[in-house]
């Protein structure tokens, strides 16, 4: 099976196929200068960029100009040079000529973790996005340099609840809730942020009582919350925060929508006294394009077709489906079908296009036709990771992503709440 990088290439070269913009298929390099900065072509093009988003400056030619044979040489004779100096670590919605170079493969937080798992490695170069970079550097030793081979891979999701709003938010919820805890000791609310957060809304969460999800423990995490607030403050994405609270069940009348352009987030002062979950305005451009019709056409044409998805997609599709889970929920459960089966999946298309290639006994397809990757994830390009490493053989760190230690530490605080919670552990 043909890269999600190729098949772009030839859409645009006249081959059968849809994508959701012809510019997949120039260089992230022509996106970088562009004089309105922008998350670039992909599922989050049409989302709106921060003020003061990190921007790229310009690669050297030398490796826009290189082929893909070159920039494949490069990059392996540079990780030979630097053997266990350096550990390049790949999101699985990384394109494949980034993800056959990474020593490590997984989800944002697996791959925070692997870092740790390799002491002698000086520099962790992350190809993934921008908060997956600062959480590695969280928990990475002060001596090892995290490195982002784009600094424009952000993550409009995560860019939809900054510190400011959230903090305007939390202080409109006080002066409603008030601070003091109830009978039995619950607080009004507490915050809990995604893993798709920024390292400021991770501290904002350890300085508050709050705790970090990932979409593999989240019922956990609420489930953590629930024990010590009467409600929870849930940023940046609704749909996990609803799916999940949702599975659990919490009415959706009882799970307001805030939206930080609104008073009072767009609710009254009732509903906010009614809820337990109060979710942000945020949600992931890549899962939104999923819809039930899609899934009603796989139902169609491949009759027992097993459908899973993302818990970032919408309700109604998390509804229709026949499974919902993490990306590394995905990759098991199709691991371990003995049979073959027709999968359709919910995710974003570079994993499912690799997990088709790795298990051909079964039919594996993502439920969106249309080759739309996530915008940012492809801002990583082979000649940003040559050019990283080739400047940590000369001994220059490139793009180094360093938290604050005054934002660092609470961040590793509410980290640290989420890695010691466990399933049904009670308070």
């Amino acid at each position: 099976m043909t890269s999600v990088d190729t098949t772009i290439q030839l859409i645009s070269a006249g081959a059968p196929g849809t994508t959701c913009s012809p510019d997949l298929a120039k260089g992230p390099w022509e996106i970088d200068l562009e004089p309105n900065p922008g998350y670039g072509p992909g599922s989050s093009m049409g989302d709106i960029i921060p003020a003061g988003a990190p921007r790229q400056g310009q690669l050297p030619a030398e490796y826009r100009d290189a082929s893909d044979i070159e920039l494949e040489a490069r990059i392996v004779a540079a990780k030979a040079t630097l053997g266990d100096r350096a550990v390049i670590l790949g999101h699985f919605y990384q394109r494949d000529e980034v993800v056959a170079h990474a020593d490590f493969v997984g989800d944002s937080f697996q791959l925070a973790n692997a870092a740790q798992t390799v002491p002698n490695a000086e520099a962790i170069v992350f190809c993934g996005v921008h908060f997956m970079a600062e959480t590695a550097d969280i928990l990475a030793r002060s001596d090892q340099a995290v490195i982002l081979p784009n600094l424009a891979a952000g993550c409009s999701m995560a860019d939809m609840a900054d510190i400011d709003s959230v903090t305007e938010c939390w202080e409109a919820l006080e002066d409603l809730y008030g601070t003091e805890p109830d009978e039995t000791d619950r607080v009004p609310v507490i915050p809990v942020t995604y893993m798709n957060s920024s390292a400021a809304l991770k501290a904002f969460c350890g300085e508050h009582g709050g705790i970090v999800c990932t979409s593999s423990n989240a019922a956990t995490v609420l489930e953590w919350a629930f024990e010590r607030g009467q409600r929870v403050l849930f940023f940046p994405d609704q749909h996990l925060g609803r799916n999940t609270a949702k599975a659990m069940g919490v009415p959706l009348e009882q799970m307001p929508m805030w939206n930080p352009r609104k008073e009072l987030g767009g609710s009254d002062a009732q509903q906010l006294h009614d809820a337990r979950v109060i979710l942000w305005h945020g949600f992931c451009s890549v899962h939104k394009r999923f819809n039930v019709d899609q899934i009603d056409k796989a139902r169609v044409e491949f009759p027992g077709v097993r459908v899973i998805v993302h818990p970032e997609c919408p309700m109604a599709v998390v509804d229709a489906a026949d499974e919902a889970g993490s990306t590394d929920y995905i990759r098991k459960a199709i691991a371990a079908a003995t049979e073959p089966t027709v999968f359709a999946i919910g995710t974003e298309v570079n994993m499912v296009n690799r997990l088709a290639a790795e298990y051909p006994q079964h039919t594996i397809f993502c439920l969106d036709p249309v080759v739309c990757p996530c915008s940012t994830m492809y801002r990583i390009h082979p000649g940003y990771l040559a050019w990283v490493l080739e400047g940590l053989v000369r001994g220059e760190v490139i793009n180094r992503i360093e938290v604050p230690a005054d934002v660092a530490e609470p961040a590793r605080v509410a980290l640290e709440r989420m890695l010691a919670v466990r399933p049904g552990a009670s308070r």
